[in-house]
């Protein structure tokens, strides 16, 4: 059980992570495009790490307050990286921001399959397929925001060849 304590703290760590850095990128560009899309996005991860608290919960596992203050302040230091690489759309700094979530998103269903895998008794209630597949529309979402991200950050490097 420690081994599964450790592996969803883990994850809760970097919804928490996930949601700090979605936070700033949707007030930076409040009432912009990309601002309403971390809002959504940051809707959606919020209720993902309702269901994870849930089946932490269920699973008598107690949310390690150690790894979620890890990740706020991992996410501060991160964010000054992206600050640095400019955090407004046309710039490196979204493009980063975007391929991380990204990746945090691809891990979190990641996690949905390994719990569907392991037939935990106690999770028999959730869907554990529907939200690996909801996952993988947030990847889809994230990924033509990124796209977008992309040509704008590199138009100029782009037009030139």
């Amino acid at each position: 059980m420690k081994d599964l304590d450790s592996y969803l703290n883990d994850h809760l760590a970097g919804s928490v992570s996930a949601l700090e850095l979605i936070a700033h990128w949707a007030q930076a560009h409040k009432g912009q495009p990309v601002g309403d899309f971390f809002l959504e996005t940051g809707k959606e991860i919020k209720a993902d790490q309702k269901i994870l608290r849930d089946v932490m919960r269920v699973l008598g596992i107690e949310e390690s307050k150690m790894r979620k203050a890890g990740a706020w302040a991992a996410e501060k230091v991160g964010r000054a990286r992206l600050i640095i690489a400019g955090d407004e759309p046309g710039r490196l700094g979204l493009v980063l921001t975007l391929e991380g979530l990204i990746m945090g998103v691809t891990g979190k269903k990641c996690m949905w399959r390994t719990l569907a895998a392991a037939n935990l008794q106690p999770l028999n209630g959730y869907d554990l397929e529907e939200l690996q597949r909801r996952a993988e529309q947030q990847v889809e979402r994230i990924e033509t925001e990124r796209i977008l991200a992309v040509r704008q950050a590199f138009a100029a490097a782009i037009g030139s060849k």
